[in-house]
């Protein structure tokens, strides 16, 4: 069984490996990637975000995870979602992304978006499934983005 938990400082490891591994073996890991993964603190949680991750019951191993980085005016950006490359197709992905945001209407998004790769067809597909739609790039943060979501919940 897999179960969704909230951060806890204890997960730090697993949540800065896990992200690096993903990222490190298609793209260059950035210092923004690095800065949100030394703090999600700072970055995600303290102004009203969250990060969640994916857990297996059995062995308590974090095996995913998934941010909602605040922007005010209820915008929250999806970030930093992966599963551990030994459990995908499990549908822990989806787990996590109805999970993230389920908890962003909790904490009054209006929009949630995301930036990605299109070489990442699968998290794209994914995202469709979540009921994310395509919108205008305008978000030049990560060099490895050439594409942006969103949905809305208004």
């Amino acid at each position: 069984m897999i179960r969704i938990i909230d951060w806890q400082p204890a997960y730090q490891s697993a949540w800065k490996n896990l992200n690096i591994a993903w990222i490190s073996r298609d793209y260059e890991v950035e210092q923004v990637d690095l800065d949100t993964l030394d703090f999600p603190e700072k970055y995600f949680i303290n102004d009203g975000g969250a990060v969640l991750l994916a857990q297996r019951e059995a062995d308590s191993e974090i095996i995913g995870t998934v941010a909602l980085q605040p922007f005010g005016d209820g915008v929250l950006e999806l970030a930093k979602m992966t599963v551990a490359e030994n459990v995908r197709g499990l549908k822990i992905g989806e787990m996590l992304g109805i999970a993230a945001l389920d908890r962003a209407r909790q904490l009054g998004a209006k929009r949630v978006f995301l930036l990605s790769n299109t070489k990442s067809f699968q998290a794209i597909n994914l995202y469709f499934k979540l009921g994310f739609r395509c919108v205008a790039l305008d978000n030049k943060d990560f060099k490895r983005a050439n594409i942006q979501m969103e949905i809305r919940f208004e």
